[in-house]
């Protein structure tokens, strides 16, 4: 396996850095802006805030849920600064003690309460959202390959662009349509050649990302792309907008009472097909937990390596399976997901510094523009791995 540098947010300016300094108190005055927590709740939340930009990582307490993974997970971080962790670990560490902070683990009424629901539900109830459905229609008239091309595209965009959108956009520098790797033509081989079998979709975010997401699921499934599609969403609220089973189901109703025809079609496909076991949904605390896809655990491993293709959705999940390292941009996508169990295909709207696979040329006429292209999302990714049978 080729190695990296692990990115961490000590250095001021730099972008994990700003994650934490910038990100995370914006993120902060919005969850206790949105909900009506206690003194303690609130102060709690605010002293997570304090320790992770100025003070050191302090082992979690008595009563800490999840205590000792965290204490294995940490072994040699605690007490050192923040800045010193993994970012990735950081992120997850933080993500859990807010939860933590706002009472979703501990006894008592606010137990299971999603700090970021306001922020989820507001969106799906959007007006917008309903335009975005209402694309569907003439989407349906397309031909075929021009259909999956538009369903993939929207799937790969998310809230940036709505079901319409069409591989047509160019950006301010000539690149088509943002994209700087496309296997797309490859992502519909693929599932061409696996035809019938089962494929596994690893969620992003809820809300306005998801409803491409199932949309896409939808086809594949009325299609005979797949005869089982599984999604895996998360075991509980992370990083803001990760879905969870709750967000998923929300979603489904919302397709189901959209006003357009052909939207609560999909909607209603999809709700036979979870009842008929044809779209699984499946969660695992691994989801939750600061590790990389490197690390599954057993029983994971044994779900996803009988799968015909393994789609991994957004910047998070692309950071776990290539793993959260400097790596030259250059090297090839096939050495870092090697480790996974099944052929994998990636649709990733770049959001953070990691990336891979991208052409010499490519990189050199991003990086000339002096725009930080890793990070902004406006660019993005469809990579494609097909993992060669085992002998």
């Amino acid at each position: 396996m080729p190695t990296a540098p692990v990115i961490r947010s000590a250095a001021p300016g730099s972008f994990p850095w700003s994650v934490f300094h910038e990100r995370h108190p914006e993120l902060v005055r919005q969850v206790l802006d949105a909900l009506p927590y206690g003194p303690a709740q609130r102060a709690a939340v605010r002293g997570l805030l304090t320790e992770s930009t100025t003070g050191v990582l302090e082992p979690p307490g008595e009563g800490v849920h999840d205590r000792e993974r965290w204490l294995a997970w940490g072994e040699g971080l605690w007490g050192r600064p923040w800045g010193e962790a993994p970012f990735l670990w950081a992120e997850n560490w933080f993500y859990h003690r807010l939860l933590d902070a706002t009472g979703w683990f501990r006894p008592g009424a606010w137990r299971g309460i999603d700090p970021f629901g306001p922020f989820k539900a507001a969106e799906l109830a959007g007006p917008a959202v309903d335009d975005e459905l209402a694309a569907l229609e003439p989407l349906g008239e397309l031909p075929r390959r021009q259909r999956e091309e538009a369903l993939l595209a929207s799937a790969l965009w998310g809230n940036r662009a709505d079901l319409s959108f069409g591989m047509t956009a160019t950006d301010d520098d000539g690149a088509a349509s943002g994209l700087v790797v496309d296997d797309g033509a490859l992502f519909w081989a693929e599932l061409e050649r696996a035809r019938g079998g089962r494929v596994c979709v690893v969620a992003d975010n809820a809300g306005r990302e998801l409803l491409p997401d199932l949309v896409l699921v939808d086809h594949l499934l009325t299609e005979g792309l797949a005869a089982e599609v599984v999604l895996y969403v998360k075991p509980r609220p992370y990083f803001v907008s990760d879905a969870t089973t709750a967000d998923l189901l929300a979603t489904v109703e919302r397709l189901r009472a959209a006003p357009s025809p052909r939207a609560a079609a999909v909607g209603r496909r999809l709700w036979r097909a979870l009842g008929a076991g044809e779209l699984a949904v499946r969660t695992h605390a691994f989801f939750c937990a600061p590790l990389t896809f490197h690390e599954l655990p057993a029983e994971l491993r044994a779900e996803f390596a009988g799968a015909a293709l393994t789609v991994f959705k957004g910047d998070l999940n692309y950071r776990r399976l290539v793993g959260d390292r400097l790596w030259p941009p250059t090297t090839p996508f096939a050495d870092v997901v090697e480790h996974f169990p099944s052929s994998v295909a990636a649709l990733r709207t770049l959001k953070s510094e990691v990336v891979v696979g991208v052409e010499p040329a490519v990189v050199a006429r991003l990086d000339a523009t002096g725009a930080g292209w890793r990070t902004g999302g406006r660019y993005a990714v469809v990579q494609v791995h097909r993992r060669p049978p085992e002998r």
